[in-house]
């Protein structure tokens, strides 16, 4: 189902917590609800959508991959200043991000995968992870 974008700051400052076997359908909320925004959008956090669970989706290479649980493992490379905007708020946001990170993760079957991200990729994953620890970019 489609659902709302959050821009309630309170809401979207507080952590999120573990995603469970039980909350896995909370991905098909966010697959619906990132393609009906993907002329503007290529990521997107689950308490975006108000759930308070640590689910992300990103864009990559033309399609969308889910992370359950993500923890980034590693930061490699300089770290370098950029713009970012967000549908949670207006406008762009100055933010530090990593060239490349290395990431432990669970698909959507809630096998346990490690992938590293590099390019826009990173910082799109970087992003999205903030929203679960309530950083607001």
């Amino acid at each position: 189902m489609i659902k709302q974008i959050i821009k309630d700051h309170f809401f979207l400052s507080q952590k999120s917590t573990a995603v469970s076997q039980d909350d896995l359908y909370i991905k098909d909320d966010l697959l619906d609800t990132i393609k009906a925004h993907q002329d503007n959008c290529v990521g997107m956090a689950a308490n975006m959508i108000g759930y308070l669970k640590r689910m992300i989706v990103v864009l990559e290479n033309d399609h969308y991959l889910i992370l359950v649980n993500p923890v980034i493992m590693k930061y490699s490379g300089k770290e370098y200043q950029t713009f970012e905007s967000c549908l949670s708020h207006e406008g762009e946001k100055e933010t530090k991000r990593y060239p490349k990170i290395k990431v432990a993760y669970y698909d959507q079957q809630m096998k346990k995968k490690i992938k590293t991200f590099d390019g826009l990729t990173a910082q799109i994953v970087q992003h999205e992870m903030d929203h679960l620890d309530g950083i607001l970019i």
